[in-house]
């Protein structure tokens, strides 16, 4: 008998609970997936019924109910203290990374959704998005400088790289131009095994899950 569940949306769309799951498997708990097809908007009313803020990823886990995606990876790197650098001053740049990808990079989110079935290169580039891009590159050539790679805080994928792993594909979709460092950066994060299991579900979900407005976007 599982310990508790874990609701998601739909793999091939829901980007915030990209990060709910691949903390969760991370972290080794032993908890039920519950998948909700997304219906336009993260606030569904199906979702509604079974998360207190109506938003997914949502966990149970042995008495403890979790929501938001980083106070998840929080609550699973509590149970597995290496998804955080174990040294005090790369562990705060970790976790100041973390919260900016949280917290902020809105333009890329509304120009560039997450499709993991689609790719629209050359499309939604706009002044906000690629400020947004540049960004995100900032932060991963400082922190793979730092650690030397190949993911964000050294050999392991980490807590961080679970923050960005929706980046990871909202890159893949739309194909924006980024450095050597980016790409190579991103194919390491595609290939891991929990990314790969990730895209073969979502290509595995019924097709009535499919939305027109991320399917062929205007």
């Amino acid at each position: 008998m599982s310990e508790g569940r874990l609701v998601i949306g739909n793999k091939r769309y829901s980007s915030w609970s990209l990060r709910g799951w691949l903390a969760t498997h991370l972290a080794k708990l032993d908890v039920e997936e519950e998948v909700v097809p997304l219906a336009g908007t993260g606030a569904t009313s199906a979702v509604k019924d079974v998360t207190p803020n109506g938003l997914v990823p949502y966990l149970e886990h042995r008495g403890a109910r979790v929501w938001e995606s980083l106070a998840i990876v929080e609550y699973c790197a509590e149970h597995a203290p290496g998804m955080w650098p174990a040294a005090p001053v790369p562990r705060a740049l970790a976790r100041s990374v973390a919260s900016e990808m949280h917290a902020g990079f809105r333009e890329l989110r509304m120009a560039m959704p997450f499709n993991t079935g689609r790719e629209f290169p050359g499309q939604r580039r706009t002044e906000g998005a690629l400020a947004d891009i540049a960004r995100i590159e900032a932060i991963w050539a400082e922190c793979l400088a730092i650690s030397g790679g190949p993911f964000l805080f050294g050999t392991e994928f980490g807590a961080a790289d679970v923050m960005f792993a929706p980046v990871i594909g909202r890159f893949l979709t739309w194909r924006p131009e980024l450095s050597a460092t980016s790409l190579a950066y991103v194919k390491e994060v595609r290939t891991h095994p929990l990314m790969q299991r990730w895209y073969q579900e979502a290509a595995e979900e019924p097709s009535e899950w499919l939305l027109e407005k991320y399917e062929n976007p205007a």
